[in-house]
């Protein structure tokens, strides 16, 4: 029994999308088999999202901006960076210098847009690492750079997995948490089930079984209703720890959409968060065009802060990303606008994309942790709901 709804009516693919999914269908299929019939959602999504050359991710399938499935805040303009840029050029000059990491860099637009407002504000890091997994991502990355700002491309290194412990300066994630695999749940009439993924009648189904102990007793905590579904993000948590392993002093600054845990596991949402989008369609239903839209979850800042804390990094900041941004100098930004009307009338779009309650404003949020760092950022000087947490 499925607890996502049908999908509405979506674009059709085309003939060479169709045949990607189709191997993608045919490696999830196999590893259904292998498993005696079902998989964990969490491995699903792995795969979907994941899989070498064929996952949503690693494909390489026009995903960001107007021509793909989705738009993130760099994608609207170069406002978010430079509010962010300016955050981080606070915590780069208390430390005298550091470095950078992006997890997940997406077009690249972020990365080259800070790079080049730290280079105007004289705050440029040591080095620009992005922790990037998609080959077809990383070259969109590198072609970027050579076209927009190609003369800081000495400042950016390419990872294949974290650095080293002993990294000094800021990691960053901006829509990260949200795409990271998570393991989906109900409260049955006899205990709490784990929501598998099998195949039955050439399709992918959804499937039923015994949560094991550690589903069971975070799920347990939550005292949710009978016939509740939702998401826990184990992933996400388990990728906070390691950031913590290796940062020796600096922030980890993530930005993405969700809440605390008490509005997360709210009733309205009884049937989870679990959301695809596809050529900007956006739906319910992750088991409809494997590899080809993406699929998220919103985020839980609790268990987000939780595993932060509970890994020896300090609690800095939880934010709306409006409030954030407006920290972080966004009026004065704004005022810099050229005066040609049209450019005007472009950055009041792209303003207010990023801080109207019913856009971006509010959804997204902004949370950050540190080791070795004591000073207020100031990104959350106008508003820090570390409290709520």
């Amino acid at each position: 029994m499925s607890p996502i709804p049908t999908a509405p009516a979506l674009p059709e693919p085309t003939p060479e999308e169709q045949a990607l999914s189709q191997r993608l269908t045919e490696l999830i299929r196999t590893e259904i088999a292998r498993a005696g019939g079902a998989i964990p959602f969490s491995r699903f999504m792995e795969l979907a999202l994941y899989a070498p050359e064929l996952g949503y991710y690693s494909a390489g399938k026009h995903k960001f901006g107007a021509a793909g499935d989705f738009v993130t805040a760099p994608e609207l303009g170069p406002v978010f960076a430079q509010c962010l840029a300016r955050q981080c050029a606070q915590i780069l000059g208390t430390l005298h210098h550091g470095d950078m990491l992006e997890a997940g860099a997406g077009s690249g637009a972020l990365a080259v847009q800070l790079l080049l407002e730290l280079e105007r504000l004289g705050q440029l890091p040591a080095h620009y690492f992005i922790l990037e997994i998609s080959s077809a991502l990383r070259a969109r990355q590198q072609a970027l750079f050579a076209d927009q700002a190609a003369h800081l491309l000495e400042h950016v290194h390419w990872l294949d997995n974290l650095p080293p412990a002993g990294f000094r300066g800021i990691v960053l994630g901006n829509e990260l948490l949200d795409a990271m695999p998570v393991e989906c749940f109900r409260v049955g009439t006899d205990g709490i089930e784990q929501l598998q993924i099998g195949w039955e009648e050439n399709r992918f189904v959804w499937r039923e079984t015994r949560a094991n102990d550690a589903l069971r007793d975070r799920v347990t905590a939550l005292g949710l209703p009978q016939g509740y579904v939702s998401e826990i993000g184990f992933a996400a948590e388990g990728w906070v720890r390691s950031v913590a392993d290796i940062l020796e002093q600096g922030v980890l600054l993530l930005v993405d959409y969700g809440f605390p845990r008490s509005e997360f596991y709210h009733p309205q949402r009884a049937t989870g968060t679990l959301m695809c989008h596809y050529r900007h369609h956006a739906h319910d239903d992750p088991l409809l065009l494997v590899g080809l839209q993406d699929i998220t979850v919103h985020v839980d800042f609790t268990a987000i802060a939780t595993a932060g804390t509970e890994s020896g990094l300090s609690l800095l900041g939880y934010a709306s990303q409006a409030l954030f941004l407006l920290g972080c100098g966004l009026d004065e930004i704004g005022a810099r606008a050229s005066a040609d009307a049209r450019a005007q009338l472009t950055l009041a779009n792209e303003i207010k994309k990023l801080t109207l309650p019913h856009e971006m404003g509010e959804l997204f949020k902004v949370v950050a942790f540190g080791r070795g760092i004591d000073i207020p950022l100031t990104g959350f000087r106008l508003q820090n709901r570390r409290g709520r947490l």
